[in-house]
């Protein structure tokens, strides 16, 4: 029996998912078919719109700004201390990414959506996510720190990283421990007091409690603090002479560290299924406000928002097919074909499997998710071959400072304002191909903290058009 769909989503990423997610809410049949595991489950689950401005993004300028200016709405003018930090924060993040939108190069893919395209993607996204995250009841950019101390605006952010935004004045400790290496809480500390923020910054380093082994991964900690597991605490000597609920235990070893502090922060693996209950657990225990700092991969919070989004999906009747790759593809033929995509084909095993859909998204990441791919030839988009501008010449691609404002951030697909790519004549590839998320060129989000926003905004808007198209078929 041929597989065949309304709309078809071609990666299981922020984007694809945005992507089916809306087109299955319009009353379209979607499938979404990804070969990897989710880009998610490397994200830190922040949710950023509009760090920086392009101009400005290169660099590294929040390492200089006073976050905690740009959020507090200080009044500058009755206030010369405000002002003059309003003066040091005129080079760090956006206060507001959406007043900065429409000043965007023409080539930005926030362009082809515009401002309330922008807007209600982040709608769609927080009625998925539902009270897991936090940032709605404002347009400004928050400010969350991040394991290294730095400050990162964001539009939206997990619910378990809201006590320790550095707008907050309140004192905090960050707790480290021995084994999670990717989180120096002394050192962040320091950093993020170097940084400016309005609050004092400590960081202590301790064993988390249990015979857990020194490689143990970031997810077996979650798991003992999910299912309450009991562990061992030692006392002096280092005999285990006691036995206590994880999260109880957990608290112990923290207790006699705080010095009046009423926040503490630990490494975002404050469990994976009941976050919320490991941390109401711990703040009973602190007698303080208790928040994860978003982490690299693998991140508990980009699980978390994997399963909140897929769930989603799943509710909206959302199909998978995960776990093979995209190969190739099918043209229409006969008349009306018009050189629509009839078919992508699937590899299972050697055997090439046609999914036949009336719309097509392409949604499969940028040079790191390899949707862009490059050789010492060139660069290009290597399933439908949709053409992607880059300077002949390799040495153009690149500048020669580290930090520099690099050619190849940029380099993807370009579209026309429905999201469908174009060639190099500025033709339509295919008629029903849309593209979102990262494979789309003429915007660096790494430098600019855009890739979750440009993925949700274009997803959703892709994802309507496909269905749209679709359903009409």
């Amino acid at each position: 029996m041929a597989i065949e769909d309304d709309v078809l989503v071609i990666g299981g990423g922020l984007a694809g998912m945005t992507a089916a997610l809306a087109a299955a809410r319009e009353g379209a049949g979607v499938r979404v078919v990804s070969h990897k595991e989710s880009t998610l489950r490397s994200a830190s689950g922040l949710v950023d719109v509009l760090g920086y401005p392009p101009e400005r993004a290169p660099g590294s300028a929040s390492g200089d700004a006073d976050p905690g200016a740009s959020v507090r709405g200080e009044d500058e003018n009755a206030d010369p201390a405000a002002r003059s930090r309003r003066e040091r924060a005129a080079d760090g993040p956006l206060v507001d990414p959406f007043e900065a939108i429409p000043d965007l190069p023409e080539s930005h893919p926030y362009r082809r959506v515009g401002v309330e395209g922008v807007r209600d993607a982040l709608d769609l996204f927080d009625d998925a996510v539902g009270d897991r995250y936090r940032g709605g009841h404002t347009d400004r950019n928050a400010l969350v720190p991040t394991h290294g101390g730095r400050i990162k605006p964001t539009a939206r952010y997990p619910a378990s990283a809201a006590a320790g935004l550095a707008s907050d004045d309140r004192p905090a400790l960050l707790v480290g421990f021995e084994t999670v290496t990717d989180f120096d809480a002394p050192l962040a500390a320091a950093h993020l007091e170097s940084a400016g923020v309005p609050f004092a910054a400590r960081g202590v380093t301790v064993r988390f409690p249990g015979g857990f082994r020194a490689d143990a991964r970031l997810t077996r900690f979650a798991d003992a603090l999910d299912s309450n597991e009991r562990v061992e605490i030692g006392g002096s000597g280092g005999s285990y002479t006691e036995s206590l609920p994880a999260r109880e235990a957990l608290a112990e070893v923290v207790k006699d560290r705080l010095r009046g502090e009423q926040r503490v922060g630990f490494p975002a693996l404050l469990g994976q299924h009941d976050a919320a209950g490991v941390r109401e657990s711990l703040e009973a225990e602190l007698g303080a406000a208790v928040f994860e700092v978003p982490m690299g991969p693998p991140s508990l919070p980009g699980l978390r928002l994997e399963g909140a989004l897929v769930s989603a999906c799943r509710d909206a009747g959302v199909r998978f097919s995960t776990g093979n790759p995209v190969v190739g593809y099918e043209t229409a033929t006969g008349p009306g074909g018009d050189g629509e995509i009839a078919a992508v084909r699937v590899d299972r095993n050697g055997a090439s499997v046609p999914f036949h859909a009336e719309s097509f998204v392409l949604a499969t990441g940028g040079l790191v998710g390899k949707g862009i791919d490059s050789d010492r030839e060139g660069v290009k988009e290597p399933i439908f071959d949709c053409h992607v501008s880059h300077p002949s010449d390799r040495y153009d691609w690149f500048e020669d400072e580290t930090f520099g404002d690099h050619p190849f951030a940029r380099f993807g697909v370009e579209t026309d304002d429905d999201l469908r790519p174009l060639d190099s004549r500025g033709a339509l590839e295919f008629p029903n191909l849309r593209a979102c998320g990262a494979v789309l060129g003429g915007y660096d989000f790494a430098a600019e903290k855009s890739g979750a926003g440009v993925s949700l905004a274009t997803g959703r808007a892709a994802g309507l058009a496909a269905a749209r198209e679709g359903l009409e078929a």
